[in-house]
């Protein structure tokens, strides 16, 4: 399975994002006198949504450039120094 850990967060925080802007607009300008009027849910709200777009997009991107080190000539270089060297058992894993 290969789930890069970026999919998960930026979901995370996409979500969470949106509930706070949601939480934001719709909680009355009275709730907000003890902070000096400002609509703090709001502004981090989008900050943590973008912030999770972003992830989701990096995720995104990162998950179809994967490939295995065997693939690129500096992969198949390495793998023959460690073959060479006797770092690498049969049974170990890639």
């Amino acid at each position: 399975m290969r789930l890069d850990i970026r999919l998960p967060i930026g979901l995370m925080f996409a979500l969470l994002g949106a509930l706070l802007v949601i939480s934001g607009l719709v909680v009355s300008p009275e709730e907000y006198k003890r902070s000096l009027g400002i609509n703090i849910n709001t502004i981090w709200g989008a900050v943590m949504f973008v912030f999770g777009l972003i992830m989701l997009l990096l995720g995104r991107r990162g998950s179809a450039g994967m490939r295995s080190s065997e693939e690129g000539p500096e992969g198949r270089a390495i793998e023959a120094e460690e073959k060479e060297a006797g770092l690498e058992t049969p049974g170990s894993i890639h």
